[in-house]
């Protein structure tokens, strides 16, 4: 499985100072620099080199300033890592190759040193504020069945969790969830029922998804639920009246 190929991969990319997350925009990883004007790199995964995985970097070029291809490398070393056309071409479209070994080593095949393709300002904008908004590195990149923990599922899973216990409104999930109202609204995943006027519950769907996804207890909803009592003691000095000569 490529997702194999994910974790090197990143640790590599990690070492250089990338922060790296799985399956973004329908990258299998994204990384990017922490400088103030970010170096977006996009990541391919594949068990093998081969043209699919350079068509895939073709459409990823433009969305990024450089296009990292990785795959396993052979084990007889006869594969395409080996052959140099294939890497002449990928220096000349300006890609990266990268070889992972069984043990998890990553080696340096071809730098991506060659003038990348036009960009495309609007999709790699897009990448960078999924890749911000998205909590931790939730998914594995490579994979391709099972559901991506996007920025909008995780809200959307943080909502369900506050209204595991009952109905609530949209503005009570904002601390939690700042886009709690669209979410709730769209229903894209028809976990929420509007119970009155705005006011939403929970479906069953809903239930189920939180059985699959388990969060836990919304931190900014148990704070206000626990308030600090209004009147706490206070310990206030008594002054002693000296007595006068």
């Amino acid at each position: 499985m490529e997702t194999s190929l994910y974790l090197p991969v990143k640790r590599f990319l990690e070492g250089l100072g990338f922060s790296v997350k799985g399956e973004v925009g329908g990258c299998d990883l994204l990384a990017i620099s922490a400088d103030d004007t970010p170096l977006v790199v996009i990541g391919e995964l594949k068990l093998s080199f081969n043209l699919e995985l350079v068509l895939q970097a073709v459409d990823r070029a433009g969305a990024c300033d450089e296009v990292w291809l990785a795959a396993r490398a052979s084990l007889r070393g006869n594969g395409r890592e080996s052959d140099s056309r294939f890497r002449n071409l990928c220096r000349r479209l300006g890609f990266g190759m990268l070889s992972v070994s069984p043990a998890g080593e990553v080696t340096i095949l071809v730098s991506p040193v060659s003038p990348m393709p036009r960009k495309d300002p609007r999709r790699r904008s897009r990448l960078v504020e999924e890749h911000r908004r998205r909590v931790g590195d939730p998914a594995v990149g490579g994979g391709s069945r099972a559901p991506i923990m996007t920025a909008y599922r995780q809200q959307a899973l943080a909502c369900a969790a506050a209204m595991a216990a009952g109905s609530m409104r949209p503005r009570d999930l904002r601390p939690v969830a700042p886009d709690a109202g669209k979410i709730l609204l769209a229903n894209v995943y028809g976990w929420f029922a509007r119970a009155e006027r705005g006011v939403y519950a929970l479906t069953p769907a809903g239930h189920e998804a939180l059985a699959r996804w388990p969060q836990g207890a919304p931190a900014a909803l148990d704070e206000r639920a626990s308030p600090t009592p209004p009147h706490a003691p206070v310990d206030v000095p008594i002054e002693v009246p000296t007595p006068k000569a």
